[in-house]
């Protein structure tokens, strides 16, 4: 095991790690996003006024990274039509009207899996992307260009994220799906092996995850320093098999593919059921939620409900964030839905969700010391507020992983991770045109 360079050691603040999954039930209404995915966006296949039933496919397109888009529910659409997402741009969405029945469709039933190619399409057709965070279509991530060699899987259960439990609570409520995913994985693909990287601040899902390798010699559990990044996908290769991802590349460069825990329990569960993915567990916490807890929930769930459903809030939030308080996206409302790759939702008091105020760089390097990608986040902050976006190329921006850990080792609070997600924006804008 290596130890990889740089990272932080935030508050844990794993408040809900031992509170059981609740499911939430049918919402009063979804808002279903077309594009849930990196790659192109889907086309509506549904209009108003269409009756739809649960798992049934409500947004595809032809082009190959790229996901289906199902039903969360049963019910009436209402609308379809563009809304705009926290990123700032409109995004095709599908607003359903639940009857409260959740009938399932005729559609789903459980795939027919003889090869490899059959079970390509068949994680294709459940609409699996990564639900980790990053939401890269899983049936493209399985299947490496030709002449890659991949002789390691990878699955991701750090969870290093301050409050988020959702991967863990999935560790212990789930194992033997886990575990039953990861060899299909292994079947179907070729792949000689499995390595689970889990940090040591779990004992109980490492004991567990252990108890049910404990006969199967292709797979292996391994318990990883409690340290910030960890569970970066780059960093955590490195961790595990020594192995550096060079500059522009992709972990099957180096032999490795990269799945979140949930997401390979889910390949198990669709195997078995043909239910695709429609529901996601979240961890809903932070200091202005009443009662934090883990919640299962229909995607296309309103924030609103969801907090709702936990209790509302104690205290005015001062800010909403998807996703943890390192690398998660600040919400501007309520009625913005639940993601695939949704695995929290923070509501933090005024005090605790305030920015604290720049002050000018005093080129201390604690942000390079932090950096695990060994870049220098002081400078490209500086390259991309000039406008230097070629510059910034030659130093590497594309390689930032966006994780925050050179923000919050800073002790003038520069906002440089929002500097570099503005300079990669309009160097991908360039590349585009």
């Amino acid at each position: 095991m290596k130890l990889f360079k740089g990272g932080v050691h935030p508050p844990q603040q794993k408040n809900t790690a031992e509170k059981a999954t609740v499911p939430m039930g049918v919402p009063s209404v979804v808002l279903i996003p077309l594009a849930q995915h990196l790659g192109a966006p889907c086309q509506p296949k549904v209009k108003k006024g269409d009756t739809v039933k649960v798992g049934q496919v409500i947004g595809d397109t032809d082009a190959y990274v790229s996901a289906p888009i199902h039903s969360s529910v049963s019910g009436t659409v209402t609308r379809v039509e563009p809304v705009v997402l926290s990123g700032s741009r409109p995004v095709m969405c599908v607003e359903i009207k639940p009857d409260g029945l959740q009938e399932i469709s005729e559609e789903v039933k459980p795939p027919v899996v003889d090869s490899r190619e059959s079970f390509l399409a068949a994680i294709r057709a459940s609409g699996l992307t990564g639900l980790g965070g990053a939401a890269f279509p899983t049936h493209v991530k399985l299947n490496p260009p030709k002449g890659t060699k991949v002789d390691t899987l990878i699955i991701n259960a750090a969870e290093c994220e301050p409050y988020i439990t959702s991967d863990y609570r999935e560790c212990l409520e789930n194992t033997q799906g886990i575990i039953e995913g990861i060899l299909h994985v292994l079947k179907w693909t070729g792949i000689e092996k499995a390595l689970i990287g889990i940090e040591q601040n779990k004992p109980e899902a490492i004991k567990m995850l252990k108890q049910a390798v404990s006969n199967i010699p292709s797979i292996t559990v391994h318990a990883l320093p409690t340290r910030y990044p960890q569970g970066a996908e780059k960093t955590l290769i490195y961790t595990l098999t020594g192995r550096e991802v060079p500059s522009g590349k992709l972990p099957a460069d180096v032999g490795c593919i990269v799945m979140n825990v949930a997401s390979v329990a889910f390949v198990a569960s669709y195997l078995k059921t043909g239910m695709p993915l429609v529901k996601k567990r979240v961890t809903v916490d932070g200091s202005a939620v009443r009662n934090p807890q883990n919640v299962e929930v229909p995607i296309g769930t309103l924030l609103k409900e969801v907090f709702d459903f936990c209790g509302g809030f104690k205290s005015e939030p001062g800010k909403v964030i998807m996703g943890g308080p390192m690398m998660g996206v600040s919400q501007y409302s309520l009625d913005l839905p639940v993601l695939k790759h949704t695995n929290a939702l923070l509501a933090l008091d005024a005090d605790e969700g305030r920015i604290p105020e720049e002050t000018a760089c005093i080129r201390c390097g604690r942000c390079v010391r932090a950096c695990p990608m060994r870049l220098l986040p002081l400078e490209l902050d500086r390259l991309v507020k000039t406008q230097q976006f070629e510059e910034a190329q030659r130093f590497h921006l594309m390689d930032c992983i966006e994780c925050g850990c050179c923000v919050y080792a800073c002790p003038a609070k520069r906002l440089m991770v929002q500097s570099i997600r503005i300079g990669k924006d309009y160097i991908r804008r360039n590349a585009k045109k």
